[in-house]
């Protein structure tokens, strides 16, 4: 499921490639408040930077329409505790240049003088990157055309596979705990507390007893989870840690975090086999309806109030 959308959402720009700079003249955007989506505001700027992104896809689309369900589709992320960072975003924009063969400085002036504008194309990452996860969730919950167990491993056996094998990792997180009212003033100071930590850190045996002298730190036994069930902002990371080892810190809501690596091993049962299924995309018509049915149901709870 994750793989299939993520690739969808930025397979959308590879006709931008090809598009000659020179020719383009920028449009000048006024903006004013369109649509008010749930208190969000859309602006008419927004709207024709959609248009600008659709005209440089060479596609046809109603802006609008999908600005609407772009904010809905943030607001519901946002609702289940999805948050992307901005250094995600940056490392996926230099990761879509890269992939296009296109230097950081040609994509930024493409978005520019074609009026989509960076910022824009960056919050339509944002907003893929979140749904992904969003909808990987509902996908894992049981909806959507979710398979069994038992119909993953028929599934892979009849296309002429073998049963998948995924790793296993028995995890602990770390959080140094920074209340949103002390960010400003004591997230330097808590970074540093965590790194030394994380440097001292060599096995999850003794983790606890490194955090007895400091001021709120909290470590999370998370238990075993398979590769496939990994959250998207520290699979990378965790699946390049050695075991005993422990991730790069990372600056998140909570304060700053750490994930320490207590063991890992190869798996190869039904469980795993639904998993990795499961983390392929399945079926990619499940996934097109799953999308459409969610956001349906948001625009049904939602107040959208046209200016």
């Amino acid at each position: 499921m994750r793989k299939y959308l993520f690739s969808a959402g930025f397979a959308l720009l590879v006709a931008a490639t090809s598009v000659s700079i020179t020719a383009m003249t920028p449009p000048a955007f006024a903006s004013q408040i369109k649509y008010v989506v749930n208190n969000i505001p859309i602006t008419t700027g927004d709207i024709a930077h959609r248009a600008a992104f659709f005209k440089l896809q060479r596609k046809k689309g109603d802006a609008a329409q999908e600005m609407i369900d772009q904010t809905l589709r943030l607001a519901e992320a946002k609702r289940l505790g999805i948050r992307i960072t901005d250094q995600q975003v940056d490392a996926a924009y230099q990761r879509f240049a890269s992939n296009n063969k296109m230097p950081l400085a040609k994509l930024d002036a493409v978005m520019s003088q074609s009026g989509v504008t960076k910022e824009h194309f960056k919050e339509f990452i944002r907003a893929q990157m979140a749904w992904n996860q969003a909808l990987g969730a509902r996908y894992r919950s049981g909806e959507g055309g979710s398979v069994t167990e038992q119909d993953a491993v028929r599934r892979m056996l009849d296309k002429g596979g073998s049963k998948p094998t995924a790793m296993e990792y028995m995890l602990q997180q770390v959080i140094f705990v920074v209340p949103a009212s002390e960010r400003a003033a004591t997230l330097a100071k808590r970074k540093r507390e965590a790194d030394a930590m994380r440097a001292r850190f060599n096995g999850c045996s003794t983790t606890r007893e490194f955090a007895k002298g400091l001021l709120d730190v909290t470590v999370r036994d998370l238990g075993r989870v398979l590769a496939p069930q990994l959250p998207s902002d520290w699979a990378e990371q965790i699946k390049a840690t050695k075991v005993g080892g422990a991730t790069p810190t990372r600056e998140t809501e909570r304060g700053v975090e750490f994930i320490g690596i207590c063991s890992s091993r190869e798996v190869s049962d039904d469980k795993a086999a639904q998993m990795v299924f499961q983390a392929e995309g399945g079926n990619d018509k499940d996934a097109d309806e799953l999308s459409k049915k969610y956001v349906d149901e948001l625009r049904k709870k939602a107040k959208i109030v046209e200016r």
